[in-house]
């Protein structure tokens, strides 16, 4: 019923504005998150299973599919995102200090092509106010990871210190730290995933015990400087890698006018290219995957699994399918599994290499 109604809404939305349409859902999922109706729906979107559960990075989770960062930016939603049957929640990305991010219009729908662009730059209301949201908010009941980025107005020079600050804000609040060093939307952000530079902001954080700590890369690097980040990794002893942000490329096939917005893509456009990242990264390092890109049902986030990715995160398919995206995933997944005989989510990860 719920999927059939956000089926009649999603018209009413997609009339909105993206950034506009998402802010309504913000303020709806706020209004009934810490209710009795969040509850609810907990009770009818959880897929509690075992098979379903994952150990990654010293944490436990529910099930391997969360909200990747960019969705609930200031950690307002942990909460009634776990009711909604996600598994874990990325907050963020959060800056050292506030800011109010790029001009607007700075999102938009490629409906054509179940695709978005975005340009946010990274808005939110700084590591302070996240940090402290996080510590007085009831337990979400899920993980809770905290993705951090360098701030707009930080030299490229000063950002360990930067990253720090951040981390120190939310150490005792976040299940795992995601280092952000490819937004595309972010003056300078992706000049930090040069080797250099990757080594004094994670030589920084770890320096400053952030643990579990995990580096976010680029789509759009090319294979030699993926294989550099991931030397970082192992150098450092990092305890994972998220594989993909979103990319500057235009696929030759996407078919909406709204494709020549400067901005990082991500939707189904950008799925295979995310699953075969996902699977270059895990055929070279032992840490924990968490594959994110273009995931909007439960056949792609199986795809991810089995191309190595312990952990799926997804974004935009929420947009495009709703509420119940969640809870239809992890079904799917139980479906799958008893299909190709493997007895939980973990068996299945890498079966593919």
């Amino acid at each position: 019923m719920i999927r059939s109604a956000y089926r009649v809404l999603r018209p009413a939305l997609f009339s909105l504005p993206a950034e506009t349409a998402h802010g309504a859902i913000h303020r709806g999922l706020q209004t009934v998150q810490h209710t009795p109706i969040e509850e609810l729906l907990r009770d009818r979107f959880v897929v509690d299973d075992d098979r379903l559960a994952v150990d990654a990075f010293g944490r436990s989770f529910g099930n391997p599919i969360g909200v990747a960062a960019g969705f609930d930016k200031n950690a307002e939603l942990p909460s009634i995102l776990g009711a909604l049957g996600f598994g874990h929640v990325e907050v963020g990305g959060v800056t050292a200090h506030a800011q109010p991010g790029n001009p607007r219009p700075r999102m938009f729908r490629l409906v054509e092509d179940r695709a978005i662009v975005n340009r946010m730059g990274l808005n939110n209301e700084g590591a302070d106010a996240v940090g402290e949201r996080l510590r007085t908010s009831p337990d979400p009941g899920i993980p809770v990871g905290v993705n951090v980025a360098l701030s707009e107005a930080t030299d490229a020079a000063d950002a360990p210190e930067d990253y720090r600050y951040t981390y120190e804000r939310v150490a005792d609040v976040a299940d795992y730290l995601a280092v952000n060093v490819s937004c595309p939307n972010s003056e300078g952000m992706r000049d930090l995933q040069n080797r250099d530079a990757l080594e004094a902001i994670l030589g920084e954080l770890v320096d400053a015990g952030a643990e579990p700590l995990l580096v976010k890369l680029s789509p759009d690097l090319p294979d030699p400087a993926i294989e550099d980040a991931l030397a970082v990794v192992d150098d450092f002893d990092l305890d994972g890698v998220i594989a993909t942000n979103t990319t500057t490329d235009r696929p030759s096939e996407l078919e909406s006018p709204k494709r020549v917005e400067k901005g990082g893509l991500s939707g189904k456009p950008i799925e295979d290219g995310a699953t075969e990242m996902v699977r270059f990264v895990a055929e070279r390092t032992d840490v924990p995957v968490v594959g994110v890109g273009g995931v909007s049902d439960a056949a792609g986030a199986y795809a991810k699994i089995r191309a190595g990715a312990s952990l799926v995160q997804l974004y935009t398919g929420l947009v495009y399918e709703g509420p119940t995206l969640a809870r239809d995933i992890n079904e799917g997944l139980l479906e799958l599994l008893e299909a190709d005989g493997f007895e939980d989510v973990e068996e299945a990860v890498g079966a593919d290499l």
